[in-house]
């Protein structure tokens, strides 16, 4: 699996580069946002990580931006500021991961990891159901032929569905196979709701009450 590291520190980007390609991945750097831009053209990432301010510039518009063209992969935002509206801005503008500095190595290597597994390994190239089509590789979604903008999380929820497509899956199961940690209460129902409504058209994702969601023509 490829991770691409975008950070301006040289030492820091060599540091987590050396630690991740020790770890089994193949890695690319870039000390910049315009210099990742040129990469993401050209190479599809199971996961990306991200300086949270880049000269001067904050990564997470960069992402957003993104996100509104189509591109899912997982993004792990590395930054010191550590406020709950940070953190939580971080994951409204398209983040899967926060991760405050200074941090222990490790432990980024291990959310990695995490994040690359969580994008589709093992699974089909494509998953269909009815006249939806989620590409497990490009990290894309359709919808009727339409390209939808979902950010990584959303993704993964929506990609687990359909690889159980006509399951009961719980929420529990989402929680265990989508997130790094505990979400906050309601994180689940609010994915699903988002989801909902970028999907459009007849509805695919049911509330099984008690039980779960299920992804499903009727």
């Amino acid at each position: 699996m490829r991770v691409m590291v975008v950070e301006d520190d040289e030492n820091l980007r060599v540091a987590v580069a050396a630690q991740l390609r020790g770890a089994g991945l193949e890695v690319d750097t870039a000390p910049d946002i315009p210099t990742a831009d040129r990469a993401f053209t050209a190479t599809t990432y199971a996961c990306v990580v991200f300086d949270r301010m880049l000269d001067g510039l904050d990564a997470i518009d960069y992402v957003q931006h993104r996100r509104s063209l189509g591109w899912t992969a997982p993004v792990l935002f590395l930054t010191a500021r550590d406020t709950v509206h940070d953190r939580v801005a971080g994951f409204a503008h398209g983040g899967d991961d926060y991760l405050v500095k200074p941090f222990a190595i490790e432990e980024l290597t291990a959310r990695v990891l995490k994040l690359c597994h969580r994008a589709g390994a093992g699974r089909p190239t494509v998953l269909r159901h009815a006249d939806l089509e989620v590409d497990c590789i490009r990290h894309e979604v359709r919808r009727a032929g339409v390209l939808l903008s979902l950010s990584g999380l959303e993704f993964a929820v929506l990609e687990y569905l359909a690889a159980h497509a006509g399951q009961v899956v719980t929420r529990a199961d989402l929680i265990e196979h989508c997130w790094d940690d505990e979400p906050m209460a309601n994180v689940v129902e609010a994915v699903i709701k988002r989801l909902r409504r970028k999907l459009h058209g007849p509805e695919l994702i049911h509330t099984v009450h008690g039980h779960g969601y299920r992804l499903g023509s009727a």
